[in-house]
């Protein structure tokens, strides 16, 4: 093998790792590089464990979701903003309903749909709930009334909870049983 050879091989290895890095990097860029997390994704990790928001004095909203749902996705910049107004006298916590961990919170406010968000006075007392996706005013409008501690507003799909005992449950489908 000759000098001229050798130099050729390696001007190639350099041009295909030249090349690799710049599709390593145009990769990193489209899937979004160095920006912050996905709205859901970040409450999701800034979220407190349940016992500890229902147990320290500030209402709590619970949103019970699934990273593939559209739904849940769509509501959560709202949810981010609800977040970052209330913080100091709110907490908003999420729940991954594909997460086997969260299975007795489930099957304890009877998830069957998602979003499903449960509403919870300053002692950790359920008064609400809402399924469905929900608009950035709806959101407003019920986290204001938790954080005054007056009844939810009345608005489609949301409803108080009641005090009378549940009847015994009954076997339903569960949230990732639909097709």
């Amino acid at each position: 093998m000759d000098s001229n050879t050798a130099a050729l091989g390696r001007r190639e290895r350099m041009l295909l790792a030249a090349v690799a890095a710049l599709l390593a990097l145009g990769l990193f860029l489209l899937r979004g590089g160095l920006s912050p997390a996905a709205p859901l994704e970040k409450l999701a990790r800034q979220s407190l464990e349940p016992a500890v928001a229902l147990s320290n004095g500030r209402p709590s909203v619970v949103e019970f979701y699934a990273d593939w749902c559209e739904a849940c996705q769509a509501m959560a910049p709202a949810m981010e903003k609800v977040e970052s107004q209330h913080h100091d006298q709110l907490d908003v916590v999420l729940l991954n309903v594909d997460n086997p961990r969260w299975q007795p919170e489930v099957d304890r406010y009877d998830v069957n749909g998602i979003p499903q968000l449960e509403f919870f006075d300053a002692s950790g007392t359920r008064v609400g709930r809402a399924v469905g996706a929900r608009s950035q005013s709806e959101l407003e409008a019920l986290t204001e009334a938790l954080v005054a501690g007056t009844p939810l507003p009345a608005m489609a799909g949301v409803a108080e909870t009641s005090l009378l005992p549940q009847a015994e449950a009954t076997t339903m489908a569960g949230p990732r049983s639909h097709s």
